[in-house]
Formats: structure tokens, sequence, C-alpha cells
């Protein structure tokens, strides 16, 4: 029994530290970061894709997202406690020292952004563009006013934007045209999860639902209807750049009516079960273009 226990303790403390460490990293979010990235490298990249350009983009785009998400709980620890989704976080909990993930979030910003630099000054440039950005603008303004929503968009859409330059080299029409589809999703995907969640951000204080007090969940579904509505002239885009045909066109413009329809159900219905639809399926949308933009040029 007690070679039993003397194993088990060990065992349960690595597991507890990785799972700290997948929660100090969100580690979903930055993998989804990740694929949108590389997504936009294998649309954008003219010829066969590289194996180890691929691999770079990986390593670069996880350490950077992982050092900008550690550096928000760092400044959002006493807020995290506040709210019952964020209160078991390691730093909210005291799990973890602020200085270990300080400095855990410095040496994977330098080695992530050196490994973005391996391929163009650009990608170094979002790269961290899209670091100081989200934990520097975005987590402090999310106290004072839901403009909050509109900057995080910007780093939120950056990772398109470097995996296509890391492709091609440079600033494109495509790279752009994949950061605008992605920043214009950004807002109905993060109102319709505010939404859900308004009294937990209230909790600790964030003013992140527009609209004026005592209207701002049918005001959040109004703008989430008009940014979604957005996506549909954008989705015509990559056709017009050559990038896309009528049948890939199609997919990606029948997609954001859907997607402009269950905006306009939030706002008409103002519930709970049409907050959930907008969201599972902001959740699919993303993938689903970029998929189809891939496949096109296959």
């Amino acid at each position: 029994m007690a070679v039993k226990t003397a194993v088990q303790k060990p065992l349960a403390a690595f597991w507890q530290k990785a799972e700290d460490f997948k929660l100090l990293v969100k580690l979903r979010l930055t993998l989804t970061v990740v694929f949108t990235s590389v997504m936009a490298y294998l649309i954008a990249v003219p010829g066969p894709a590289s194996g180890l350009g691929i691999a770079v983009l990986c390593l670069g785009g996880f350490l950077v997202t992982a050092a900008a998400n550690i550096l928000n709980q760092v400044l959002e620890k006493d807020f995290d406690r506040l709210m019952k989704r964020t209160a078991n976080r390691p730093l909210a909990t005291g799990r973890m020292k602020v200085a270990d993930a300080v400095l855990m979030a410095g040496l994977m910003s330098m080695v992530g952004i050196t490994a973005l630099a391996f391929f163009n000054p650009w990608t170094a440039f979002f790269g961290t563009l899209a670091l100081v950005s989200y934990a520097f603008l975005y987590t402090p303004l999310k106290r004072i006013s839901p403009i909050a929503v509109a900057v995080g968009a910007i780093p939120g859409a950056l990772p398109t934007l470097i995996g296509a330059a890391a492709a091609e080299g440079y600033i494109s029409a495509l790279g752009l045209t994949l950061f605008t589809i992605q920043f214009f999703w950004q807002f109905p995907h993060f109102w319709s999860i505010a939404w859900l969640g308004k009294e937990d951000y209230e909790l600790a204080g964030y003013k992140l639902l527009p609209g004026p007090e005592g209207q701002k969940e049918k005001y959040t579904g109004l703008q989430s209807f008009l940014y979604a509505l957005v996506l549909i002239p954008v989705g015509f885009l990559p056709l017009s750049l050559g990038v896309a045909g009528w049948v890939a066109t199609s997919c990606i413009v029948v997609s954001s009516i859907f997607f402009t329809y269950l905006g306009w159900r939030l706002y008409r219905n103002n519930d709970r079960k049409s907050a959930l639809h907008l969201m599972f399926f902001s959740f699919v949308y993303i993938p689903l273009v970029l998929g189809v933009l891939l496949l096109d040029q296959i």
C-alpha cells in the first residue's frame, strides 16, 4: 500500500501540472489559432507546401499564442477568481506563481517570434503585434468598454494573415481577405459566447456587451446579425481574386447567409437557445470556409 501511494502521489502531481499547463495556455484556443494559421499557409502557398515550413509555423504560432494567453491570465488573475468558468485557473487558485508564469510567457514569446522570423519580417511583426495587442490592449479594455471586442478582433484575425505572409513573403490581397473574413466572424462568435456568459462576465466587471443598460442582450443580437451580414459580400472576395471557383464561393456565401440568419434569430428571439445555435455554428464557420478554399486549390 505504501509503495502504491508513493507512486500515485507523483503521478497525480504530474497530471495536475499538465492540466494547469493546458489551462494556462488555453490549449484548445491556442490549437485553434494554429489551425487557422496553417490553413491560411496551405491556401496561400505557391506550389507544394514545405513540411519544415508548416512545423515552424506551428511552433511559432503555438508559442506566441500561448504567451499571449499566459499574460492575459497574469493580468486577470484577480478577476478570474470571480467567475465560475475561470475560477480554477492555476494563477487564480494560486497553484502557480505569477513570476513563473511571466518567465514562461517571456521565453515562449522570444522563441515563438524568432520562429516566425524564420519566414520573413512580416510574420515576426504580426506575431508581435498579435501578442502585444491581445495582452496589453484587449485585456485591460475588457473592463472599460465593449470596444475591447473590436480591438481583440485584430489579434484574433492576425493568424490567417501570418499564415498567408509566411507562404507568400508579403502582405497580399489573399492574406488581407482571409484576415477580413476572420475579423468580421469574431463579432457574432464572441458576442454569442458573451451573451450566454453575461452574468459571469458581469461578476468580474467586464463590459463586453454593446448597447444601453437593460437592452444589451437585444442589442448584442442586432450587432451579431449586422457583422455576420458583412460576411456575405466578403465571401465573394476569393472569387474576385481568382483563388476560388463558383462552387467554393457558393459554399462560403451560403454558410455566411445561414450565419447571418442565426444572428437575426438571436436578435428576434433574444433567448439562450438562439445564442447557443449561433455560438455552435460559429465554431464550424471558419474551418468550413478555410477548408473549402483549401480544397479548391487541390
